[in-house]
Order: C-alpha cells, then structure tokens, then sequence
C-alpha cells in the first residue's frame, strides 16, 4: 500500500515538473556594465530556482516564462531583480543593466613607525655604511675573494674576476658612475634644500647657469661634506661662498 502512496506522488510530481517545463522557454539574454569581467554572474529563476551563470561576454540562457522573476547576483555587481513580460522574449536583444558595488573607506588612519627599520629590526647591524647601487656593483667587481675557491686548493686561492675586471676597463666605468649617482644625489639633496628662487633672486645666478652652479657645488668636497650632514645653516653660507666664485668664472668667459 504504501509503495502505490509513493509511486503516485512521484507520477503526481512528475507530471508537474513536465507541466511547468513545458509552459517555459529558452530566454537568452545579457548583461551590461562598466566593466569588462562580466563573467560569472550567477542568474536564477526565483520561481523555478533553476540557476545559471554568464560568460565572458555577460551572455546566459535560462528556462523562464512571462511573470518568472530572475535574480541576478555577483559579488562584483548589485543584486537586480527582473521581472519578465512576454516582450522579453521575442526581444533579440534584452539585456539586464548592472551596477558596481562601490566600497567606500569611512575612515583611513595613517600611522607611523619611525622607529621600526633594518636596524631595530636586527637585520643589519646597527652603524653598517649603506651603498648605493653603483657603488655594490663596484665592491662586487673589485672585491678579491680568498675563499672563492677554497677546498680545492689548500689555503685557498684568489678569485680572477676582479683582475679580468680591472684590465677590461669594467672597474674604471663602474668608477666613475659610482661618482656620477653620488653626485647626482647630491644635487637632488642641494635641490630640495633649496628652490630656483633662492639660486636666482638670493643667489644672483643667471637662471640659464644655475644647474651648471649646482655641479659646480657639488664637486666641491668640503661643500659636499657639510650638505650631507644637511645643516642648512652652514650649507646656506657655503653656497653664497661658492656662488661669489662660480659668478666670477662666468664674468671672465664672458669677456
């Protein structure tokens, strides 16, 4: 008895599910946004709950009829919620508009850690001289390694790179532009110490010979020494020293 219960709900459900399926229809459609990652928005018939995605161009075919409600969702976009009419269907081009969701920051704390470097971290020893760039590369192809071929010969041997290095020429470039970025960074220093206007109206420097006075500054080592320790004070009083004399050398050429 119970078996027949059970085979005539399911012939009941059965017949049902054939019956909605065969009132729907294929319904093809896309999405539009200001986007191109249309791909993977999820489209369900709220009344069926049958369930598909889109594809890289936002298009989907889904089982639906007039009066279905289908929910399209994503994490990217807003949920939108489309009732369906019976136009939707012949439409070739029915599209379902859909926004960003924008997640906007109430509050932004910028916090600083001056005190948590390298150092203090214990990954380089505290008062270790930094290098820039050139002057690693210059270290690198100048170094001479004692131990670079330890173990195979007793005692050890020197490293021949750092001598093929020196008779290619390759320390003698690496020379002079280690020299070059110091200098450079120290033009960068003297620059942001000091603005265009302080070289030309306190200065007195024509404006057309103020880059030439800064590379004239800078190859100056004791002006050099007291801009590094960026003591703008004694800097300040070295350069109107400095700009007397560059000032000079202009005059003479000019005769």
């Amino acid at each position: 008895m119970i078996t027949k219960v059970v085979c005539f709900f399911v012939a009941v459900m059965s017949q049902n599910v054939w019956s909605q399926n065969q009132e729907r229809s294929v319904l093809n459609g896309k999405i539009m946004a200001n986007t191109n990652d249309l791909e993977g928005v999820y489209v369900v018939n709220a009344q069926t709950e049958t369930m598909t995605a889109t594809d890289v161009s936002g298009a989907f075919s889904i089982m639906a009829k007039a009066d279905d409600t289908l929910v399209f969702s994503s994490i990217q976009f807003k949920e939108n919620r489309v009732l369906l009419s019976a136009a939707d269907f012949t439409d070739l081009n029915f599209t379902v508009k859909m926004s960003m969701v924008i997640n906007q920051l109430q509050e932004v704390v910028v916090k600083r850690y001056d005190r948590i470097n390298a150092v203090s971290l214990g990954i380089v020893p505290e008062g270790q001289r930094t290098y820039t760039s050139a002057e690693r590369k210059l270290r690198t192809a100048s170094a001479l390694d004692a131990t670079a071929n330890a173990g195979t010969m007793a005692g050890g041997s020197i490293s021949a790179d750092p001598l093929l290095n020196i008779f290619s020429g390759r320390t003698a470039m690496l020379k002079k532009e280690a020299i070059v970025e110091k200098k450079e960074a120290f033009m960068r220093l003297l620059e942001n110490m000091f603005s265009m206007d302080h070289f030309v109206n306190r200065l007195k420097i024509p404006l057309d010979y103020v880059k030439g006075f800064e590379y004239y500054a800078v190859d100056n080592e004791r002006f050099t020494a007291i801009l590094n320790s960026k003591n703008k004070t004694s800097t300040e009083f070295l350069l109107g020293e400095l700009a007397v004399k560059y000032k000079e050398i202009i005059a003479s050429e000019l005769k």
